[in-house]
């Protein structure tokens, strides 16, 4: 009961690769995996690293202070 069968064992997902956009093999003998490759895995860790992933902000209007509108009167 604790064993998966030889048919779900050598069943792959591709998915998609969030670096290139090509195909991925999703399961444990892609050492790279949700990536395609090591160099796709690098580009994307870099990424990180640069700082290139951030969250979108709303930039104050140019006549309000730059405080907590909630906080100032």
């Amino acid at each position: 009961m604790g064993k998966t069968s030889p048919l779900a064992a050598s069943a792959a997902r591709i998915v998609v690769c969030p670096s290139c956009g090509g195909d991925s093999v999703y399961a444990p003998t892609n050492a790279y995996r949700p990536f395609c490759s090591e160099r796709c895995k690098q580009v994307d860790l870099g990424a990180w690293a640069s700082e290139d992933f951030r969250l979108p902000t709303e930039a104050p209007p140019m006549d309000a202070s730059y405080g907590d509108p909630k906080t100032e009167h």
